[in-house]
């Protein structure tokens, strides 16, 4: 066996070292057929534009607000009514969120009995004074985190109408992403902390009830002034409009006048965003660092010696980082991106994250990496994260793993083994659920946090694998720059993968996302037949794959045999350039074996293994793998 890890590990950094010269040097003519753009097929998605004032009150923990929001209906329908989430209703006792939480096997850590135990001042709530459509009052109704109104004028597609919003909100204790007074002494992560209208697709509206898990929003402009304690420093989405007002380079670098009530205002414009966060606390440091193209990186961090040493040693890296993602997938579509220590983790907002800063650094560099991915799968590729959450937490998982490779420099064969690791261990505990599961539904956490991220990454493995690295990449910067701004579903992701790979990969999006099926492909006999040896490989599981199947004689000369997919319909090209690939027929899937003959003579033969890198997300790996025995010899 020391000689197949041997084999395994050479073969390993060899194709990392390929894919980072990949990465490196991309090619500048990707040849593909021309790809429907979204607009062609009849795509929309509805607009608004919001105009928010909010004036903090520190001692109540509490902030009077008021909206204006323009919303434009693209859709063909006729809109009768409009909801809006009110997401800080669920901190409080008896609330959906907290039951959810209470009845599920493995609770959340962070949610477990502290909603339940929030005092009067604690809780989270929003008070609704007065909501006008066109300035005349609306009927409505709130359900826990959702607001239901009915129209007082329907909504005629391509019409618009304006909502004004008058209310109170208080601010909960920080439990779950947003709220004051987070465990490392950030006062204000403001988060979620809006009456937000729900978003409207072709699936009608996007009623959720926050239970603590993911979002969907609206595409649209939001114009937002802030009135908070003139010691306060703000972090939040969009450009500074009155830097001097509120000292040029948020630090001050020149004396205020400070108005009588001890408040400065400070103004942000976020365009094109679906999202606007915000974060205040007196004693951020904030510093600014710009990439090799122009983008600024705003990091927003407590002053303390090991904050500053940590936050310090992480610029270069983000900064990176932030490079590394425009050459990969494509280009960042803002000039400016904020990393704030706030929240409870970390959490990916309009323009920026939210992260606990004190972590150890390896820790916080992945964090903020995995956060900085979402900029792109989910803030500029805008899926319904509540739905198929795996589009964004598995997709940015994967970007982050290429970032830890070429970024941070840490090649070796645990390229993504941590995810594969924990998938088998899900489905060797019984307890995996398809991707195609909402993210408030899945039955435990184990397989919520197991499916999203690393299942979900598994999606582009599994993709790499039958297509082959370039044509995933490939993939992925066409799949950004059609759906970027947009809101992309699954199939339009597939459709793209298709085209770009000529590949029927329709199978394998049902098998993968949409049921328990497994991969799970073992070498069953391997025999004599004269001077050639005859391997009979089966399928023990349901999925169906193409095989990359590797020999090794007594000599060391390598063999790499092929076996095509009929449900594919195409082949791989190559994926190692210095083996020659033997085609072998195409394996018919309804059939679970195939049997193959090869001119080595059995006694020369020293190992047989399928998928020896591992890419495939085989259950049972151990019987891959073919080693005579002694008395073979």
């Amino acid at each position: 066996m020391k000689k197949i890890i041997l084999f395994i590990s050479i073969i390993f950094i060899f194709t990392a070292c390929k894919t980072t010269q990949t990465i490196k040097k991309p090619s500048s003519n990707l040849s593909r057929q021309p790809l429907t753009e979204p607009e062609k097929r009849g795509y929309w998605q509805q607009r608004v534009k919001y105009f928010i004032t909010a004036d903090l009150d520190t001692a109540k923990n509490q902030y009077k607000g008021k909206i204006k929001l323009i919303y434009y209906n693209n859709s063909k329908d006729t809109l009768k009514k409009a909801f809006f989430h009110l997401y800080w209703n669920a901190f409080q006792p008896g609330s959906a969120m907290d039951w959810r939480n209470r009845t599920l096997e493995d609770p959340d850590r962070n949610l477990d009995k502290t909603i339940q135990n929030l005092k009067p001042d604690e809780i989270g709530f929003v008070q609704i004074y007065e909501f006008l459509q066109n300035n005349k009052k609306l009927n409505y109704k709130i359900v826990g985190t959702i607001l239901e109104a009915e129209l007082n004028q329907a909504l005629k597609p391509g019409d618009s109408t304006i909502f004004h919003l008058d209310y109170l909100t208080q601010i909960p204790k920080l439990l779950r992403r947003s709220g004051r007074d987070n465990k490392e002494g950030i006062d204000y992560s403001m988060a979620q902390w809006y009456p937000q209208i729900c978003e409207y697709d072709l699936q009608g509206w996007h009623t959720d009830p926050y239970l603590g898990r993911e979002f969907y929003n609206v595409w649209g402009d939001f114009n937002v002034k802030l009135k908070v304690p003139a010691n306060y420093m703000v972090a939040a989405s969009g450009y500074l409009q009155n830097p001097e007002e509120v000292g040029k380079n948020y630090p001050t670098d020149k004396p205020l006048n400070i108005p009588k009530n001890g408040k400065l205002t400070w103004h942000f414009y976020a365009p094109n965003v679906h999202d606007f966060v915000w974060a205040a606390d007196p004693d951020y440091i904030h510093d600014i660092s710009k990439t090799s193209d122009g983008i600024t990186l705003h990091f927003f961090y407590q002053n303390n010696p090991k904050t500053i040493e940590r936050w310090t040693k992480l610029k270069p890296f983000a900064i990176k980082t932030m490079e590394f993602y425009n050459e990969y997938i494509g280009k960042y579509p803002y000039k400016k991106y904020n990393i704030i220590q706030a929240g409870d983790g970390g959490m990916e907002y309009a323009m920026g994250t939210f992260v606990l800063g004190d972590k150890k650094f390896n820790s916080l560099r992945g964090t903020v990496q995995h956060e900085m991915g979402h900029a792109w799968f989910q803030f500029a590729l805008a899926n319904n994260e509540a739905q198929y959450p795996w589009m964004d937490e598995g997709f940015t998982s994967y970007i982050q793993d290429m970032a830890n490779l070429i970024v941070n420099g840490n090649k070796g064969a645990d390229l993504f083994q941590n995810s594969y690791n924990s998938y088998r261990f899900l489905v060797h505990q019984g307890k995996d659920e398809p991707l195609s599961t909402h993210s408030d539904h899945y039955t435990t956490n184990l397989a919520y946090w197991i499916g999203a991220y690393d299942k979900g990454k598994l999606v582009l493995t599994q993709l790499s694998y039958i297509m082959g690295g370039k044509k995933l990449r490939q993939t992925l910067q066409e799949y950004y720059a059609q759906w970027k701004m947009k809101h992309p579903q699954p199939d339009d992701f597939f459709k793209i993968a298709q085209k770009v790979s000529g590949m029927d990969l329709r199978i394998f999006k049902n098998d993968w996302i949409e049921t328990t099926h497994h991969i799970d492909y073992a070498v069953d006999k391997v025999s004599a037949e004269g001077q050639k040896t005859k391997i009979k490989i089966k399928r023990l599981d349901e999925m169906g794959m193409p095989l990359d199947i590797f020999v090794q004689d007594t000599a060391g000369n390598l063999y790499y045999y092929y076996i095509p997919l009929d449900l594919l319909r195409n082949i791989k090209e190559n994926p190692f350039p210095n083996l020659k690939q033997n085609i072998l027929p195409v394996w018919k899937w309804a059939v679970p074996q195939y049997e193959f003959t090869i001119d080595i003579p059995l006694e020369k033969i020293d190992f047989i293994t399928i998928d020896p890198f591992g890419y495939m997300a085989d259950i049972n790996p151990e019987n891959n793998v073919y080693k005579r025995n002694e008395n073979e010899k």
